[in-house]
């Protein structure tokens, strides 16, 4: 126990879905026992354009709202990607170092895919591997040029991936997992939403 008390917190990065924001991450996080955060030192940047089109927490939780990139219908084209990329790589070293990432939805994908190019030497060479990874409906990118980079080799990090079982991304969710060396499924019976976590 007296490790712990002197361990230092791990630093992670926590991404918001698209067309939220950081501070309605922070909020879906709340649901989970406050003890769960005491060995972490979180931060819950902004999505780096203004959400481009109505959000689904409009009425739920105060604007503005912020997207990370944008996306054809079927997933497979990315607008700013590469921008946004390169603000995340900016945002981690100048803020970092970070032992994690965690994200939702888009903030998840998103997170797997920084994770991906880590592991192959494409981004932040000189920043320590990441620890963990936490992905809450997170799903892989579909465009063959970043899927032959980003997912060639299976991820060492240790993931915990969210699965809601009524989760209309609960299939790309499950596609992700095969990116990672042993990752840990915990699945829940909700739907497009972090889960309440029982005992």
């Amino acid at each position: 126990m007296d490790e712990i008390i002197g361990e230092k917190k791990m630093k992670i990065l926590c991404l918001h879905g698209f067309r939220t924001s950081g501070n309605f991450l922070k909020k879906q996080l709340s649901k989970w026992d406050p003890s769960i955060f005491a060995h972490f030192e979180m931060e819950f940047p902004d999505g780096i354009f203004a959400a481009g089109g109505k959000s689904d927490i409009e009425g739920i939780f105060p604007p503005p709202y912020f997207e990370w990139f944008q996306y054809n219908e079927d997933f497979t084209e990315y607008e700013n990607l590469e921008e946004c990329i390169s603000y995340l790589c900016e945002y981690i070293t100048s803020k970092g170092p970070f032992d994690g990432l965690l994200g939702f939805s888009q903030g998840a994908t998103l997170s797997g895919l920084l994770l991906g190019y880590m592991e192959q030497g494409k981004i932040l060479k000189e920043h320590p591997p990441m620890k963990l990874f936490v992905s809450i409906s997170g799903a892989k990118f579909r465009d063959p040029n970043i899927c032959n980079i980003a997912y060639k080799d299976m991820m060492k990090v240790k993931s915990v991936h969210f699965i809601g079982e009524k989760d209309w991304l609960k299939l790309p969710s499950q596609e992700l997992t095969t990116a990672f060396e042993n990752p840990l499924i915990i699945r829940h019976p909700q739907g497009h939403t972090v889960p309440r976590l029982g005992k």
